[in-house]
């Protein structure tokens, strides 16, 4: 925390006369968030003002760094507060978020001053909340600090009202040096450099998830070095609970999305290996089978065969013996009924020829392309309903920040339609839907493939001017409810088309399920409309 008298003003024009040179590289440190994990952990920081006024003057001013567990809650360190114990209903906290253009008033909602935490409620506009990670975390793991620390303010500031202007926070790095304790608090020790003004403010690891609140430094003499003190994500925990204030945390390492996707070809490449080698082990089935049937059916005609060869012979002799007689009929002077036996005789006789000849086996041979093309068919027609399926969680092919990864169900209907109620549009064999929602800085990108039955949702945090361009993107998609029209699923692809060109090359979460037909499950299902 800085402390700042009636005299700050002279004190300011010398500390930019004294450090001009600093002016270039805190403007740099100041400019836009990058697309990154830390850059979207930074639209949850805010800093921290209060403001003492006695008697309509201003007697004392200070301000910090804190961040959002919750849209209008915000946890700093008690010290950064201390002007109201020292000025008991004469002090005015003010919050001042990374983005927009307005601060807001607070409130103390919960103080711990042995463990130097507080927690802030104000009104006004949410800011995105930030997580927590409650896994271990690795000594030489790279950890970044967040905050307003008061040189760049100093450097850089104009006047008093500057403090109350947003500003997006200050990013260092280091290394975590290991837990120690201070004064009976479990703290973490780090090097990222801040200076007072970072107080409250969160220290992260590489996926942008608070492991602990910055709270003091170590001052280097005859060149030691200084380093940094976090209160730790337990004592942090602890205290939100105490404090009964929910909270998001997530004890999944952290990984990249490059790792992430690796991991994901390979497991794609497996699938399509194994889906490869069922066609082509059901090709061989259908050879086989249908061999099978060859050699039955040549069986079959074989003894078909000799039954009509044994018939014509039989016709044949039936036939002579009805010459035979008609010889017989015409030497007792029985002309006419000597005639119709001829007759009778000569058209057997040619018939059993005929038959003979003909030898007909009466049995149709199946056909090997037939059977190979039934083997060969896709299992699953990709607008095809499937009815309840029951998604299951995959950490290894996931990335997760911030987000739950409960097991979910889905609804998937005819032609794309999601629980009855949201239509995704194609994309290739797969099925997007992209949510963009009015108040929440997440664009969320949905997808489920019917062939290999995964569903897999993908997380963008975003600044607010990214989100305004992309809502008014989002404006223009008219299809929500489910529809079996083609026209209107295009349309909707190609609007969506235009909303994914807008996000940035990679996602801050991937969120990868595997489904298989439901029995009975009562999970939750998954977000729709967008």
């Amino acid at each position: 925390m800085i402390l700042l008298t009636r005299s700050f003003a002279a004190r300011l024009r010398a500390g930019l006369a004294a450090m001009l040179a600093l002016v270039g590289f805190a403007m740099l440190a100041a400019s836009p968030a990058r697309a990154d994990d830390i850059s979207a952990t930074a639209r949850g920081v805010v800093r921290v003002v209060t403001i003492a006024i006695v008697d309509d003057e201003v007697v004392g001013f200070g301000h910090g760094s804190g961040f959002a567990v919750g849209p209008n809650r915000i946890v700093t360190n008690a010290h950064v507060v201390e002007l109201l114990a020292r000025y008991p209903g004469n002090v005015v906290i003010g919050i001042v978020p990374s983005e927009g253009s307005k601060s807001y008033q607070g409130k103390i909602i919960a103080l711990d001053t042995v463990h130097d935490l507080a927690l802030i409620e104000f009104t006004g506009k949410p800011v995105p909340t930030v997580a927590l990670y409650t896994g271990p975390v690795n000594e030489g793991g790279m950890v970044t600090a967040l905050g307003y620390p008061g040189n760049v303010d100093l450097a850089t500031a104009k006047s008093a009202v500057d403090y109350i202007h947003p500003l997006s926070p200050i990013r260092s790095e280091g290394v975590f040096s290991g837990r120690r304790q201070m004064s009976g608090t479990a703290v973490m020790l780090h090097t990222a450099q801040i200076a007072r003004g970072n107080s409250g403010g969160p220290l992260l690891d590489p996926c942008g998830r608070v492991i602990g609140v910055n709270s003091a430094i170590t001052r280097g003499e005859e060149g030691d070095s200084s380093f940094g003190f976090a209160i730790a994500n337990s004592e942090l925990t602890a205290f939100l609970i105490r404090a009964k204030q929910s909270y998001a945390a997530v004890g999944t390492p952290c990984t990249s999305i490059a790792e992430i996707d690796k991991v994901e070809a390979q497991a794609d490449a497996n699938a399509a290996a194994l889906a490869d080698s069922a066609r082509r082990d059901a090709a061989g089935k259908a050879v086989l089978a249908q061999e099978a049937a060859l050699v039955a059916a040549r069986d079959a005609a074989d003894r078909h065969r000799e039954n009509v060869m044994a018939i014509a012979t039989l016709v044949l002799v039936l036939g002579a013996l009805a010459v035979g007689a008609g010889g017989l009929l015409d030497a007792q002077a029985l002309r006419r009924a000597a005639i119709w036996a001829w007759g009778l005789g000569g058209l057997m006789m040619v018939g059993a020829v005929v038959l003979f000849l003909l030898r007909p086996t009466g049995v149709a041979l199946p056909s090997s392309s037939a059977a190979l093309k039934a083997a060969s068919a896709p299992a699953v027609s990709s607008t095809a309903p499937l009815g309840t399926l029951l998604c299951r969680f995959v950490p290894e092919r996931s990335r997760v920040v911030s987000s739950s990864t409960t097991d979910t169900t889905i609804e998937w209907g005819k032609a794309g339609c999601m629980n009855g109620r949201t239509q995704y549009a194609e994309n290739g064999s797969k099925w997007d839907r992209i949510l963009v929602p009015a108040q929440e800085q997440t664009v969320s990108v949905l997808q489920f493939d019917p062939a290999t039955r995964s569903y897999v949702t993908k997380r963008y945090f975003l600044g607010a001017d990214e989100m305004d361009a992309i809502r008014k993107i989002r404006a223009q998609v008219t299809l929500k409810a489910c529809s079996p029209d083609e026209a209107g699923r295009a349309s909707l692809a190609s609007q969506q088309a235009a909303i994914r060109t807008s996000l940035p090359a990679q996602p801050n979460e991937k969120i990868v399920y595997s489904c298989t037909p439901a029995a009975g499950s009562a999970a939750a299902t998954p977000p729709s409309g967008g």
